[in-house]
């Protein structure tokens, strides 16, 4: 056994040399009835005969529309059934997919349809308090590439009538024309230089990543997976409905987003035999009113990830949920986005403790993070990964390419990790100062460069601070203009609408100085610490108040 920290995941089983859509038919040949796509809430049903049929003929719409090979078709709703319907018929037609977050407002929409150059954004008419059509009106004049927009609740039945004017053929001629190597999707994922950047991922890409997640978990079409984690993040376009449609499985949709009812209900009434979230979700299912009254005897196995899942959380996962089979994956959406992912057997320790090993045909290093080095086993050092799910590249952004890909085409995560001797990762800390509240990962610069925006603002320096129910909370210490007065609750309007609601700060501290390094560097560890203990002396305080 090797001594030093280096691994690759040996596997007897191929890499699927396919396209997306190709992939998708060879399913509905061979299990056409089987339940393909399920979503309670809109009354939606599909087997995977109707769900193909279905897709070409969004497929043969978007043709209709004047859709090329290579256009950025942009999609900006919660989960539904069109969303899994879209992501489909742009493979099939070679278009790329750019999943756009439902929380983003109009300052973070104009970004993602100006860096990718979205000509077609198709999107819901609003989701709970934001009206996405005034956003795009709002936007849309500073958008030169955006040429046409359909709004799903308006214009959906005008593009599968426009879908008769192209024929099976002329679908069929625009897909013999793809190679599994194309582009097919931009994911936005926010970069310490405070700009998100757009992770273009082939089929290949994420056809084989959601591929080798189904084969971990041993789906079939005897599997139904219930998804309530969100369509627009790898964890459910991948994770989800490819590790699905690659098996035969039926994807089942909670709800447009997440609530812990509708998803107990849904696994009950659904007959689900997989679950997913991340271990925020499965804490909120434990802890809801009405779980002692639900069967979950279908379940079998499921996937935890996005932040690292306490120990008793996993214990009543796997006996109270009836999911002794789930499994931890750890990833980035740089690498489609699965690394690292546990086993159905492995043991609890190995569960909450590592995040696994390393995925079929995928190699991992830890190395010195100044040296490039590959450190011996034990040793922490940056989490490296190489193999096919490294993604394309940033999107028409080279330097930020370069900087994350090596010229081995290493993918450097910016995370600090040790190996164990059987070869699992263990997460020990970010070099990044990324914030991971409920399983979203945000960028303190990103919220730094908008609120540099605000004439009162001098300086601002973003930290994450240890919170109970999310994991992190987001911290800003602002200093202000010399004769500027802001209080936090103004800061916090001045969010609202602008960026999305988990990125506007909690705590608000008002500071003269940043705590420096003599060479002038900010020290976030410092900041953090200092939060930390004034936190715990506010708690404190209202305690002995109360």
């Amino acid at each position: 056994m090797s001594t030093m920290s280096y691994t690759h995941g040996a596997s007897d089983v191929q890499l699927l040399g396919e396209t997306i859509s190709q992939n998708l038919r060879r399913t509905a040949n061979r299990v056409p009835e089987s339940e393909a796509l399920v979503v309670p809430y809109q009354g939606y049903r599909s087997t995977y005969r109707e769900f193909v049929d279905q897709a070409d003929t969004v497929a043969r719409g978007l043709l209709a529309r004047g859709v090329a090979r290579g256009d950025r078709v942009g999609i900006w709703a919660p989960n539904r059934y069109e969303w899994v319907l879209v992501q489909y018929a742009t493979a099939a037609i070679g278009a790329i997919l750019v999943n756009i977050n439902p929380a983003y407002r109009s300052h973070e929409l104009e970004y993602a349809l100006q860096q990718s150059g979205i000509s077609l954004l198709i999107h819901a008419r609003r989701f709970r308090t934001a009206d996405y059509t005034a956003m795009v009106d709002e936007v849309r004049p500073r958008c030169p590439d955006l040429r046409a927009t359909l709004v799903l609740e308006d214009d959906w039945e005008a593009l599968l009538r426009a879908a008769t004017g192209i024929s099976a053929a002329q679908l069929a001629e625009r897909e013999s024309l793809l190679q599994f190597d194309d582009p097919i999707n931009i994911q936005y994922t926010s970069g310490t230089t405070g700009f998100p950047k757009g992770a273009t991922l082939s089929h290949h890409n994420i056809l084989n990543n959601g591929f080798f997640i189904g084969e971990a978990l041993r789906y079939s079409e005897n599997d139904r997976v219930c998804i309530p984690v969100p369509f627009y993040h790898c964890f459910g376009m991948v994770l989800g409905n490819l590790a699905c449609t690659t098996h035969g499985a039926c994807m089942v949709v909670p709800g447009e987003t997440y609530e812990a009812g509708i998803v107990l209900r849904t696994v009950e009434e659904q007959r689900c035999t997989s679950l997913y979230g991340v271990p925020t979700m499965f804490i909120g299912e434990l802890d809801h009113a009405d779980f002692k009254r639900v069967d979950f005897s279908s379940l079998r196995t499921g996937i935890m990830a996005g932040s690292p899942c306490p120990v008793e959380v996993m214990k009543r996962v796997q006996s109270e949920m009836h999911m002794p089979e789930v499994t931890i994956c750890y990833g980035m959406t740089e690498t489609s986005p699965v690394s690292t992912q546990s086993h159905t057997d492995d043991s609890l320790e190995k569960r909450v403790s590592t995040v696994g090993s390393a995925h079929p045909h995928v190699e991992i290093k830890v190395i010195d993070p100044e040296t490039g080095r590959i450190v011996p086993r034990g040793t922490p050092g940056e989490f490296c990964t190489r193999g096919y799910s490294v993604m394309l590249g940033y999107w028409n952004n080279e330097q930020a390419t370069r900087e994350a890909i090596d010229g081995a085409r290493w993918m450097h995560t910016g995370d600090l990790a040790t190996m164990d001797a059987d070869g699992y990762l263990n997460i020990v800390g970010r070099i990044k100062d990324m914030v991971i509240r409920g399983g979203e990962n945000i960028y303190p610069r990103e919220i730094e460069e908008f609120l540099y925006s605000h004439p009162a603002v001098s300086d601002v320096q973003v930290i994450g601070v240890p919170d109970r129910k999310y994991g992190e909370e987001i911290m800003a210490w602002v200093k202000l203009r010399s004769t500027a007065q802001v209080s936090g609750d103004e800061l916090r309007e001045y969010c609202r609408g602008k960026i999305a609601s988990y990125k506007i700060p909690r705590y608000w501290k008002f500071v003269d100085a940043f705590p420096m390094t003599v060479t002038g560097k900010v020290q976030k560890f410092k900041m953090r610490e200092a939060a930390i203990d004034e936190l715990q002396l506010e708690k404190a305080a209202a305690v002995q108040t109360a």
